[in-house]
């Protein structure tokens, strides 16, 4: 009954059934009704938790978890209550029932006044680690205390009710084994923006209590506004954009099965129903005046959202406690969370593209490798270096969450070699040429594989004039040149022919 979990010191089971009427198994045999009497004994429970709330010092709740039914459930015992009961409670209205919301303690009682009456609307009422008040089912009632609470104990039991002090309430939040929380943050709207490419509609469902929901049509224009209206720890699911073809899209309706129906009418008003076989003809009418629409399965294997999400409090924290939808780019959210700048990664090389950016998958996640990153020598292919099914380890450069990239650098786990070269300055040796340019030739100043190059202008060729005719050149021509400079910030390397032969001719006779 705490927020991480744990259990409040001091839970009471308070109840109108007399302990006395229970039988060997634990189960009440007395003549009590399991619904409220809407009267006195209604009204002792709600003093009852008044009073527990005074001792605790509370008068201020927050709603957890609220719920509202399903729309082809049966509320339960009882008939079902308009607006499910929450008419006039919240200023806003029914959204402003949702994860959060803070109440006084009148209308906590009234909160639970509905759920007494099974009008449908069920939350739990918290404070952190001070206090709670859970209603189950068949008129029983948890109070969580940090205090012994003993005159509200006291009082309860002067109502003609039954406080039984308990382990825990058997309607404390039990988190399971959730999928990765992605917080709907700036990062989040910066990444759906770039999905929606400037142009692309998008379909948002925000759902502020479980089984209830708003459906919305994110535009570039309005993606702002929408973001600011949503209600607070909404969780949000963002699906692809309506479709105006609307023969196209009831053509998809399965043959059998239950699916929601998502549409927007001619005046740009968002609507949705659920329906099944039995329905699809009603939909179908409803749907002659849709200017767009989609059609969504209902079950949870098969509806699977484009982005998941739910939004943070004002400090950046998700305390809402949804289970969010396990999409793809969820877990590959979370993935590139546990990545960072400078870190060492291994996988294997999947692919080379056409574009020579080389992809290696780093677990189940592909990451990339520009070819300047693969080696600090020149290449004219990434396969000079790698090969597609071979395993590496590269440093991770960059990671973006937003366009969901990851940049790899093979070569920064290799020292330079060029800077090992600055010694060689001033030295004349015999080169191969590798290319010829028209205002030069490069030429490979080192005997191994993809070799440093360097450039000889055609100034550098000949002694005449810069746009004289050089001596005729072909690739793979061994050339004598001299090495004027190496700079290796810009990757150059300057190369003199004209030098070299004058340094050579200057040479005493032996």
């Amino acid at each position: 009954m705490l927020e991480d979990g744990g259990v409040l010191p001091y839970v009471y089971r308070v109840t109108k059934y007399d302990p006395a009427d229970r039988d060997e198994h634990g189960h009440y045999t007395g003549a009590e009704e399991t619904v409220s009497d809407h009267g006195q004994v209604e009204g002792a429970y709600l003093q009852a938790i008044e009073a527990f709330a005074s001792d605790t010092g509370i008068e201020h709740l927050a709603v957890r978890e609220p719920h509202l039914p399903v729309p082809f459930v049966s509320f339960g015992l009882e008939p079902p209550m308009d607006g499910f009961g929450l008419d006039g409670l919240f200023p806003t209205g029914p959204d402003g029932f949702h994860d959060g919301a803070e109440v006084s303690v009148g209308t906590a009682m009234d909160l639970v006044r509905v759920m007494l009456r099974d009008g449908g609307a069920w939350c739990r009422l918290e404070v952190e680690d001070a206090f709670a008040v859970h209603v189950g089912w068949d008129q029983y009632m948890y109070i969580g205390s940090s205090r012994p609470c003993e005159t509200a104990v006291a009082r309860t039991r002067a109502l003609g009710l039954f406080p039984e002090r308990t382990d825990a309430s058997p309607y404390a939040f039990e988190a399971e084994d959730e999928g990765p929380q992605r917080p709907a943050d700036d990062e989040f709207w910066a990444h759906l923006r770039w999905s929606m490419h400037g142009s692309n509609a998008r379909v948002l469902e925000e759902q502020y209590a479980y089984n209830s929901e708003r459906w919305h049509r994110l535009t570039p224009d309005n993606i702002d506004t929408v973001r600011a209206g949503l209600a607070p720890r909404a969780r949000m699911a963002i699906w692809p954009d309506l479709s105006s073809d609307i023969n196209a899209v009831l053509a998809t309706l399965p043959a059998e099965g239950h699916v929601e129906c998502v549409w927007q009418d001619r005046d740009g008003r968002m609507h949705s129903a659920s329906a099944d076989e039995d329905e699809f003809p009603e939909l179908t009418a409803r749907l002659s005046g849709a200017s767009a629409a989609m059609i969504l399965s209902m079950y949870a294997d098969e509806r699977v959202p484009l982005l998941a999400a739910v939004l943070p409090d004002s400090n950046g924290v998700v305390r809402a406690r949804w289970e969010i939808d396990p999409t793809p780019s969820t877990r590959k959210w979370a993935f590139l969370k546990t990545l960072h700048r400078g870190e060492i990664v291994t996988g294997r090389v999947t692919r080379i593209a056409d574009f020579w950016v080389t992809f290696v998958d780093i677990g189940d996640f592909e990451a990339m490798i520009n070819i300047p990153e693969l080696s600090w020598r020149p290449i004219n292919h990434p396969s000079d270096v790698v090969a597609v099914g071979q395993e590496i380890s590269a440093e991770i450069l960059d990671v973006d969450p937003i366009r969901e990239r990851v940049s790899l650098s093979l070569k920064a786990l290799t020292e330079d070699p060029m800077p090992l070269l600055a010694g060689r300055i001033g030295q004349t040796i015999v080169g191969r040429v590798t290319k010829l340019v028209p205002f030069g030739a490069f030429v490979r100043i080192e005997e191994v594989e993809n070799g440093f190059e360097g450039l000889v202008h055609t100034s550098e060729l000949t002694d005449g004039p810069s746009d004289s005719s050089h001596p005729a050149l072909h690739v793979g021509d061994a050339l004598l040149v001299k090495i004027l400079d190496i700079d290796p910030v810009r990757r150059r390397i300057t190369l003199s022919h004209r030098q070299a032969i004058s340094a050579d001719q200057d040479k005493p006779d032996v």
